[in-house]
């Protein structure tokens, strides 16, 4: 099982300053971290408009675009591995996204796996000027798009979204193709993991019955299918905020024993059941990912 970490931007100390977030990424790798996630919006509302908005993200939350963020990091960094957890990718262009993956692959060494999702704010839609109604059926499309351009020098494609008539991008991708995983938690989700996926990312169940339930619903799908269940992966979120290393090592142990192949352990966020941690400062940061890899690496 691989542990990654999530980089805390929403701590805008350490998300504003490059010197911090080059730090962070390098000290992540020194310390042993296989994976550094990032999530993703473009546009973040004025809560002054909105006072019912709740706990949701708005423009206060710093998102750095997960592409530049990566290539920045790609020169920084020698062998960990890039994830965006999760990139919404109906809002955008999929000929664009294909684009921009498969340059950063080549830049970054293969080290990237791009994961996807659809979205849950109809106000980022409208400012880039995509159907929030339809992204969960036209991401798939994307998908297939994507897919398509990463294999072949040139293509031709014609969908109920996308027509490319025989065209393609350069470079491709080092391996020709890019690991695609889908968040979500939806059945529908899991369909599309089963049938285009290398991965699920289901980021918020935290360990218990409803996680193995999941999980083996994920894998019988897989296996009606025709597809082996083991070649899917499954990415899961952790937290250093709640208990010690005792704890810590029982979560690590839980996840290892579902089968779980990539751990992403989150020091910013307080949602569900995860916490953020308690200081805000990239000390405090690097100080609560130490602390948890040295609890728990002889676990993985």
């Amino acid at each position: 099982m691989k542990l990654g970490v999530a980089l805390p931007f929403i701590d805008v100390a350490v998300g504003s300053d490059p010197a911090a977030i080059r730090e962070f990424a390098q000290m992540a790798e020194e310390i042993g971290y296989q994976d550094l996630a990032a999530p993703d919006h473009v546009l973040g509302v004025n809560v002054a408009s909105r006072p019912d908005w709740g706990d949701r993200n708005t423009s206060a939350d710093l998102f750095h675009d997960p592409f530049v963020l990566f290539g920045f990091l790609a020169a920084c960094t020698r062998n960990i591995e890039f994830s965006t957890q999760v990139l919404i990718l109906a809002q955008r262009q999929a000929v664009l996204v294909a684009k921009q993956a498969a340059s950063l692959d080549v830049l970054c060494g293969g080290r990237f796996r791009l994961g996807i999702g659809v979205g849950w704010n109809p106000v980022e839609f409208v400012g880039l000027n995509e159907n929030f109604r339809n992204r969960g059926r036209r991401s798939e499309e994307q998908v297939e798009v994507m897919q398509a351009l990463w294999a072949e020098p040139h293509v031709t494609f014609a969908g109920k979204y996308h027509t490319i008539e025989d065209a393609g991008i350069n470079p491709l991708p080092t391996y020709r193709r890019i690991p695609i995983w889908f968040g979500g938690h939806a059945d529908v989700t899991m369909e599309r993991v089963v049938k285009w996926g290398d991965g699920w990312m289901p980021l918020n169940y935290a360990p218990g019955d409803d996680a193995i339930a999941a999980f083996d619903k994920l894998r019988a799908m897989a296996e009606a299918a025709g597809r082996d269940p083991a070649s899917i992966g499954i990415d899961t979120r952790t937290t250093v905020g709640i208990g010690a290393e005792a704890e810590w090592r029982e979560t690590v142990r839980f996840w290892k024993s579902c089968g779980v192949t990539h751990l992403t352990l989150g020091t910013y966020s307080g949602r569900g059941h995860l916490r953020r941690i308690e200081g805000r400062t990239l000390a405090d940061h690097l100080a609560a990912i130490k602390r948890y890899w040295n609890a728990v690496a002889d676990l993985l």
